[in-house]
């Protein structure tokens, strides 16, 4: 590497390199989404290969999508219980309509944090609105 650098012939090779993959600092959620495709494509193309030529472009591309990211507002915390609120308002539910939970008396218990969900609620909740069991915990 100690050769000079032709640095107009390198400007052009990678201003087609750019315009090709669109690799760049990340500017917007459309250019993100195209990033993240990228970086699947990228991922699956090395098929866990860590040694595949492709690995220090994963890399290139994870950094520029990690320092999107990092200008993002950082997501709310939330409670299993939230995400439980929450499904029940979007599914217009009651909580005599969590039969999975229990009783209304138990699903208010749970709701108002005296009492939390178990295992066997858990999975039932995870089972009847398709999400991950982590959702609830």
């Amino acid at each position: 590497m100690n050769s000079p650098i032709d640095l107009k012939n390198c400007l052009q090779e990678w201003n087609h390199f750019r315009s090709v993959t669109g690799i760049a600092p990340i500017g917007g959620e459309e250019h993100y989404q195209h990033m993240t495709d990228l970086l699947d494509a990228l991922l699956a193309d090395a098929g866990g290969d860590e040694n595949h030529p492709v690995m220090p472009l994963v890399d290139i591309v994870g950094n520029l999508i990690a320092d999107y990211e990092a200008t993002l507002p950082a997501m709310p915390e939330t409670t299993g219980v939230d995400a439980l609120r929450f499904l029940m308002e979007q599914h217009c539910l009651t909580q005599r309509d969590l039969p999975e939970v229990g009783s209304q008396g138990v699903v208010s218990e749970v709701l108002s944090g005296k009492r939390e969900l178990n295992v066997r609620q858990i999975r039932a909740l995870s089972k009847r609105f398709a999400v991950s069991p982590a959702t609830f915990v």
